[in-house]
């Protein structure tokens, strides 16, 4: 390997313990001097190593409550000074500084404590750690001469490394850990700078903090992002772009998805798949979406998933050819042996039968992938030369809140089927039409630049009759032709936001028409 360093004297203080012991005793048996600071010189202790206290490297004691212990010029001239310089190895040598090889560092659990029910202010803040990154630091800029390890999965790798080097490691690793090293203490100071944001007002120390819930939070003064790649795409929209995937550490969502089979996941598989994942969603009932170009094609709920899946199926079946699919329940083996007879690109549930996951696997370019609910309360959309921050549209009206507007009421059915279209065309790009019946769509209309022509495209889609149907528009009618088209489609009753200068010609032509119609006082642009 290239560039091969020897370790001889390591610096460990770490937060997290966990494998600590079973790497120092790896690095003892290579020969090197291990150093440590209070609870982490204590476990190892506690395993029978030789461990030299970093008061004793220092001539220093541990002070000011453990605030000051590395903030020294042993321990950042022994990381800092380059071996390959006369004068700094003249210079340490005059102050007494030994050489630090390794620096095995991980933070203070910040965001741990300020999660914590009831945490006082001070305490907040204690656990800003100032030592750690700094240490941290030093060593990642001076990585020609030292190592610097702040990842718990990097253990086994080193150690590796280390017994088939006899205790040295290569320039490539080094320079690995160090650039990894800058990015967790970038994202360490992005979260306190994001916390003491959301602390907007001076405390007293004792004072319990009492955050905002997510939805509530106001926006922040400044936009702080780091998300790391762990997933390099082919390409993105289009094969003359390159992309890749940045999850948000949460595990959940489709960013923080698990794929069971199939071909590599594109950009564009991940688009849809978050579609039909935050659609079908909206349900507490069963739920099947059918999603192409990130619209659905069919949604439906049942009593099971084998109930909804023929229903969405049937509202476009040849739009279906090469969708996503996603369901809010676990996929057992008659739901696959259905879903295995058409041909989709992938499909997303929060879990799978054993049976069902061997009927896929005979369709082997099949990407079959499980994930977990979102609770991303924001979204973040780029715009040439900046960002957009909102936050996620997680409106809903229930049956009950729809405000009838027209002499003639919903009967109980149409209620049922109005509330649920609703639900569905919030997730259909504007302008947007739904016409569905009680758990099911029958022709959607997305993405039209005239609600007139969204409500002309969603009729022409329909492969089910649309015989007294309901009709779902995303934002209100500007006049009464839109209303009269759904109506000459089939619809007897309507449900749309409200809010134009014209509701009451609208509601007039409601009126003239015998339909029913109710306002929600909330649209769904989706642009």
């Amino acid at each position: 390997m290239i560039g091969l360093k020897s370790v001889r004297r390591v610096l460990l203080s770490v937060t997290d313990k966990t494998g600590v012991v079973a790497f120092a005793k790896t690095l003892q048996s290579l020969g090197a001097e291990l150093v440590s600071t209070g609870g982490t010189a204590q476990a190892l202790r506690a395993a029978g190593l030789q461990v030299k206290d970093i008061s004793e490297l220092t001539g220093f004691p541990e002070m000011l409550d453990g605030r000051v212990k590395t903030l020294h010029p042993k321990v950042h001239g022994g990381i800092l000074h380059v071996r390959s310089k006369p004068e700094h190895q003249q210079a340490v040598a005059a102050h007494g500084i030994l050489p630090i090889d390794m620096v095995v560092v991980n933070l203070y659990a910040f965001a741990a404590t300020l999660d914590k029910p009831g945490v006082r202010f001070g305490e907040v803040i204690e656990n800003i750690d100032i030592g750690g990154p700094s240490m941290v630091r030093s060593a990642a800029k001076n990585f020609e001469d030292v190592a610097v390890v702040t990842n718990v999965a990097d253990y086994a790798a080193l150690t590796e490394e280390l017994q088939a080097n006899q205790g040295k490691l290569s320039r490539a690793t080094r320079w690995r850990l160090a650039r990894q090293a800058f990015a967790l203490t970038a994202a360490y100071d992005m979260g306190i700078a994001n916390a003491l944001d959301a602390i907007p007002e001076l405390m007293e120390e004792d004072a319990a903090i009492s955050l905002p819930a997510p939805a509530e939070a106001p926006l922040p003064a400044t936009l702080r992002l780091a998300y790391p790649q762990t997933m390099s795409l082919r390409y993105g929209e289009n094969p003359h772009q390159r992309a890749a995937l940045y999850p948000d550490g949460s595990d959940a969502g489709i960013a923080g998805l698990q794929q069971f089979q199939g071909k590599e996941l594109s950009y564009n598989n991940l688009v849809d798949l978050d579609a039909c994942w935050e659609l079908v969603h909206e349900f507490d009932q069963p739920a099947v979406a059918i999603i192409k170009h990130t619209n659905p094609c069919g949604v439906a709920t049942g009593i099971t998933v084998l109930e909804a899946y023929p229903k969405a199926l049937a509202a476009d079946p040849l739009s279906a050819y090469g969708a996503v699919i996603g369901v809010n329940r676990e996929v057992d083996g008659p739901v696959a042996t259905e879903m295995a007879k058409l041909f989709v690109e992938a499909i997303v549930a929060p879990s799978y039968t054993a049976e069902a996951k061997a009927i896929f696997a005979a369709k082997k370019n099949l990407r079959l992938v499980q994930a977990l609910p979102s609770q991303t309360m924001r979204m973040v959309k780029q715009i040439s030369g900046g960002l957009l921050l909102q936050d996620v549209d997680r409106g809903k009206v229930t049956a009950q809140e729809l405000k009838t507007v027209t002499k003639r009421a919903p009967t109980g059915a149409e209620l049922s089927a109005l509330h649920f279209a609703w639900r569905v065309c919030k997730h259909v790009k504007s302008n947007a039409i739904v016409y569905a019946r009680a758990g099911q769509t029958l022709g959607i209309g997305a993405g039209q630049m005239s609600r007139v022509d969204a409500a002309k495209f969603g009729a022409m889609k329909a492969v089910l009759p649309l015989t007294n149907c309901v009709a779902a528009s995303d934002a209100f009618f500007p006049f009464p032709d839109g209303l009269e088209t759904v109506v000459q489609a089939g619809a007897t009753a309507v449900v749309q936001p409200g809010g134009s200068v014209r509701d009451a010609e609208v509601i007039a032509a409601a009126d003239r028409l015998g339909i029913a119609m109710v306002l929600t006082g909330m649209r769904h642009f989706r642009h």
